[in-house]
């Protein structure tokens, strides 16, 4: 039992190795597998992370190339936007050129305009200003007051289409005087001036008292033609008028009529037209005196020496009678108001 118990001792060092060693193999075993679990996850996440690199790379490369695409296409629109901008840029600096070019024209035609303009406005400024002076010239010399208000309003009417601001002024004096002509007494100095012309002119004609002749009475018995006179009845007719032209028989109403000399009648009628010429030339100073004087004096040489009996002597009597006693003179503007607005409106002219 003792030999028994002896000899088994020894057999379990053995026993124990083994189980250790089976111990350790199931150890190992067991220990093997989570690394190979583990090892395949690894390797099932290499794969998974290469087959993802790979998948970026196409992708990175498949992008590169759209970008690349993306770029030359960008490039080629950039060429062509650049090709694009240099066209325009040289059509731009064409139209700038044309501009410029229009512009001088422009300015040119404008330079044109204003110099046409102002000397259109310079001579209707120039006619306005010769209509104040002939009105002025008219009212002055003549006293011709009809003249001198179609003058000024002839001037009126040429600024009224002007239609300038600066012009009022003007307007306003022309006005005023247009005004204080319309209020003057008619004095129709043209009119008295044409008569006393066509008396001059009709002096010619005017028959002398003493070359007047009695006026043949009309026979009051007339014969018919049908029944001829006897010849001694013809024969004393001829003789009456024969005798009838050797004697005049004239009555006188009046004092004696002065007599002529036949060489004192032309200058009787040249004295009487100087004497008519000075009334005219007296009714354009404005002479009143001297006007009702000369008038006087022909129409007295009118009634003395020439035959009143005559109608054209009647008429330029009545007509001397009339103008005797028309009133010549009137105090007439001198328009001094319009000549300092219309100098200056030229002064403010000639500063701008």
């Amino acid at each position: 039992m003792n030999v028994e118990q002896s000899s088994t001792p020894p057999a379990e060092p053995v026993a124990a190795p083994v189980a250790k060693a089976r111990r350790n193999n199931k150890g190992g075993a067991l220990w093997l597998l989570p690394v190979a679990i583990l090892g395949g996850l690894l390797a099932w996440q290499w794969y998974d992370t290469r087959q993802q690199m790979t998948d970026l790379r196409q992708d990175v490369a498949r992008r590169l190339a759209d970008a690349a695409v993306v770029a030359r296409n960008e490039a080629q629109a950039g060429q062509q936007l650049l090709e694009r901008s240099t066209a325009l840029a040289g059509r731009l600096d064409a139209i700038e050129a044309t501009l410029a070019e229009g512009r001088d024209q422009e300015e040119a035609l404008q330079a044109l305009y204003q110099d046409v303009a102002k000397g259109r406005e310079e001579a209707q400024l120039l006619e306005i200003e010769q209509a104040i002076t002939l009105a002025a010239q008219q009212i002055q010399l003549a006293g011709n007051v009809p003249v001198a208000l179609l003058a000024l309003r002839s001037a009126d009417a040429q600024l009224a289409r002007l239609d300038k601001a600066r012009h009022l002024p003007l307007r306003k004096a022309l006005a005023a005087d247009i005004s204080h002509l319309n209020e003057l007494p008619l004095a129709d100095i043209p009119g008295i001036s044409l008569r006393l012309e066509q008396i001059v002119s009709g002096v010619e004609k005017f028959p002398f008292i003493v070359h007047g002749r009695p006026v043949e009475e009309a026979s009051a018995t007339v014969e018919p033609d049908d029944a001829p006179a006897p010849w001694w009845r013809l024969m004393l007719s001829d003789l009456w008028q024969e005798t009838r032209t050797l004697i005049r028989i004239q009555r006188f109403d009046r004092e004696e009529p002065a007599l002529l000399a036949p060489g004192q009648g032309f200058f009787l009628r040249e004295n009487l037209k100087l004497r008519l010429l000075s009334a005219r030339l007296a009714l354009f100073a404005r002479d009143q005196w001297t006007f009702r004087n000369e008038l006087s004096v022909a129409r007295s040489w009118l009634e003395r020496y020439f035959s009143t009996e005559d109608r054209a002597v009647q008429a330029a009597i009545e007509q001397l009678k009339e103008l005797s006693a028309a009133e010549i003179i009137i105090e007439l503007p001198d328009l001094r108001a319009s000549q300092q607005a219309l100098v200056g409106l030229r002064e403010g002219r000639e500063t701008r």
